[in-house]
């Protein structure tokens, strides 16, 4: 019997990474957003509650019919009455309620291991609505719940109409063994909770103005600023605009953030902005810094992948400028490496710019946070 739960899991473990994947930027923004970095602790808790809940999935839904086609259901696919495992147990010939010897047995019968299962499988859910979202009993009983019965119509639909038929019936019984689950799980995590970091105080010591800017979190600030600098350059471009690209990179990057405090859209989102060094105006900092990257870096490549920029140039001089473009790739990705392991990774165009990403944090959470650092000296 142990051997079936080994398939749906090392399924979970394989799928893992994919989900990781399609996770980590929506996880990364709703980090940021919240407390101005990304935690380790904060980090590893979510992914492994990610990998329990994969794994929960499989265990349930696994394994599947054949075909979508599959046959109809030879009886009742709903167990109604509650509690019916334990009359299943009663009736069993090796069980015997008056011989205390014959409990050892239990382990050997089906129905007392797979309510034993049921059991199991939401003790994790509990530990972590416990530990890490500091869920009140009440609210810790109903998720269970909502959760194991998620499961059971996710089953008697047949996943929903991909199935003919459904392939697992509805048991009443698992509703009430895996909220079981869930509320022991809540309480194990109340028990051990003192043995673990506390969740509400992992940002009491951070001092977020000392914390560099990565450069995976410009990267998600320019992808979510992206699709709106594109769009409104095609609009433009499409209405024949002379100088379309050079309008919206200086409305979107340079008069925007000018008007913001040195937000985008992008940098809104993950909270940073672009700040002007002491005594150094930021309007002109901004036109400086989109003029090299936007101007010359993004258009020398915009050279590489469009070559109806260069209309009429001799063929010799096209080859000298994607040579020169390939050059200044070659040469900022050293920039970078050599930027990346270094503390303060300020890169060339905001020493020429004499700007910095910085993070931003609104003024009220700001202060609650200077309260709790205080608070924790």
């Amino acid at each position: 019997m142990f051997q079936s739960y080994l398939f749906p899991i090392s399924y979970a473990f394989m799928s893992f990474p994919v989900a990781a994947l399609l996770f980590t930027l929506p996880f990364m923004v709703v980090q940021y957003r919240r407390h101005g970095y990304i935690n380790k602790v904060r980090a590893l808790v979510l992914y492994l509650l990610l990998l329990y809940l994969l794994n929960a999935f499989y265990l349930v839904m696994l394994p599947m019919p054949a075909s979508r086609h599959n046959l109809p259901p030879s009886g009742s696919m709903i167990q109604h009455i509650p509690l019916q495992f334990i009359q299943d147990i009663r009736r069993s010939s090796a069980f015997n309620a008056e011989d205390p010897a014959s409990y050892l047995l239990l382990l050997q019968l089906p129905e007392f291991l797979q309510a034993l299962f049921n059991v199991v499988l939401l003790v994790p859910f509990g530990l972590f609505l416990g530990y890490y979202f500091r869920t009140r009993w009440v609210v810790c009983i109903l998720l269970s719940f909502i959760l194991s019965l998620l499961f059971e119509l996710t089953q008697i639909t047949g996943i929903y109409g991909f199935f003919d038929y459904p392939y697992r019936i509805f048991d009443v019984d698992d509703l009430i063994t895996n909220t079981l689950g869930g509320i022991m799980g809540y309480r194990i995590a109340l028990w051990i909770s003192g043995l673990l970091p506390r969740i509400e105080q992992l940002d009491s010591r951070v001092d977020l103005s000392a914390k560099r800017v990565t450069y995976t979190r410009r990267g998600i600030a320019f992808l979510l600023d992206a699709p709106i600098w594109m769009t409104a350059f095609l609009l433009l471009h499409s209405w024949q605009l002379p100088g379309a690209y050079w309008i919206t990179t200086a409305f979107y990057f340079v008069l925007v953030p000018a008007c913001t405090c040195g937000r985008t859209f992008g940098k809104w989102i993950v909270r940073i902005r672009i700040s002007a060094q002491p005594g150094h105006n930021r309007l002109w900092g901004l036109i400086v810094k989109y003029m090299l990257l936007y101007g010359i870096l993004l258009g020398a490549n915009g050279i590489l992948f469009a070559p109806s920029f260069l209309p009429g140039l001799p063929r010799q001089w096209t080859g000298i400028l994607y040579g020169a473009a390939v050059l200044m790739d070659f040469i900022f990705f050293i920039h970078l490496l050599i930027r990346g392991f270094q503390r303060n990774p300020v890169l060339v165009y905001e020493q020429l710019s004499r700007t910095r990403s910085i993070i931003a944090w609104p003024d009220k959470q700001h202060k609650q946070h200077e309260n709790a650092m205080a608070d924790s000296v």
